[in-house]
């Protein structure tokens, strides 16, 4: 069992910054492949990123690939989602979600935060 609480989504301006983080508690929360993924109304929910347990390893959408940057503080159990040069295009509600496996594919994610909005305006 993983718990996931995702936390910073907000109103910015178009070109601002904004970091989301996801705070994970339960027995697999540290050894779990933690992915960022955004649904905005009236789309599918789309990857925009993930990362393994120890870091090692990321992956990103190609939406947000060269302005999004994927992290983990695991002595914090902490997995952090830094958005820079934001877009209108990029107002969703962001997720964060749990996994045994490194992918993109959100049917392989099991648990699921509560996700937190982000509005990016003109």
């Amino acid at each position: 069992q993983v718990q996931l609480v995702e936390s910073g989504g907000g109103l910015v301006q178009a070109g601002d910054s904004l970091r989301l983080s996801c705070a994970a508690s339960g027995r697999s929360s540290s050894s779990s492949v933690i992915g960022w993924f955004r649904q905005a109304p009236g789309k599918e929910r789309e990857f925009v990123a993930c990362i393994t347990s120890s870091g090692a390893n990321t992956l990103y959408g190609n939406s947000v690939k060269g302005r999004f940057t994927i992290s983990r503080d695991n002595a914090k159990l902490t997995v952090y989602l830094q958005m820079n040069s934001l877009k209108p295009e990029d107002t969703a509600v962001y997720y964060c979600a749990a996994s045994g496996q490194f992918t993109r594919s959100r049917y392989s994610y099991n648990y699921w935060g509560q996700g937190t909005q982000v509005t990016v305006s003109l």
